[in-house]
């Protein structure tokens, strides 16, 4: 009787667990980072998801925001830069060391 009421118990939290929506994880963009360009050059995102900028080039580059909301180090080959955006709005991006690279983040 016990151990029957016990699978019961087990089962029911089983069947409430798989009736609960699963948390979406809030989403990770990629930017790559080649040819001297950000690739794509502009991005649409929801409030709370990040951007992870990798750099492909042989060359170092950076990150940085042009309002100083965001400034990556400089980025070798592989090396990677994320940001979380939090609040609305547009954001241009370029690279310190070769200024003619830009990107836009659009946060919705």
């Amino acid at each position: 009787m016990r151990r029957a009421w016990f699978l019961a118990s087990a089962v029911l939290s089983l069947a409430v667990v798989a009736s609960c929506p699963a948390t979406a994880a809030p989403a990770t963009t990629q930017v790559l980072i080649s040819q001297f360009m950000f690739m794509p050059m502009t991005v649409t995102i929801k409030a709370g998801s990040s951007v992870t900028w990798v750099n492909k080039d042989d060359e170092p580059h950076t990150v940085i925001s042009d309002t100083g909301v965001f400034r990556s180090g400089a980025l070798d080959t592989d090396m990677s830069y994320t940001f979380k955006f939090d609040k609305p709005g547009s954001y241009r991006v370029l690279c310190s060391i070769h200024p003619q690279m830009t990107a836009v983040i659009v946060v919705q």
